[in-house]
C-alpha cells in the first residue's frame, strides 16, 4: 500500500484521523505490514500484504485478525495491540 493512499484513509467507525505504525515495506517503500490506529475511538486496523483490514465492527473477524497481531508481537516486538476498544 502506498503512503499517498494511506493519507486519504479515515477510521470507518468515527471518521477520525489514523496514525500509521509501519512494520514492513517492500523495495519500492510500499507498506506491506503495519497498523493503522484511531486515537479517538481506540480501534486498530492491521495492514496485511499491503491491504488494510478496515471493515466496520459488525463485519470484522477478530478471530482471523488476532493471530496476525500475535505473530507481529513476536516478529517485530510491538506492544500489546487491541483491535477493538475493551477487548
Amino acid at each position: 500500500m502506498r503512503l499517498k493512499t494511506i493519507e486519504k484513509l479515515c477510521c470507518p467507525f468515527d471518521k477520525g484521523d489514523l496514525t500509521l505504525q509501519v512494520l514492513a515495506k517492500d523495495l519500492d517503500q510500499n507498506i506491506l505490514e503495519g497498523i493503522l490506529s484511531c486515537k479517538q475511538c481506540k480501534r486498530n486496523y492491521p495492514i496485511v500484504y499491503g491491504v488494510p483490514i478496515m471493515a466496520p465492527d459488525e463485519y470484522r473477524q477478530i478471530q482471523l485478525e488476532q493471530p496476525i497481531i500475535e505473530q507481529w508481537k513476536l516478529d517485530y516486538e510491538i506492544n500489546d495491540i487491541k483491535l477493538l476498544p475493551g477487548n
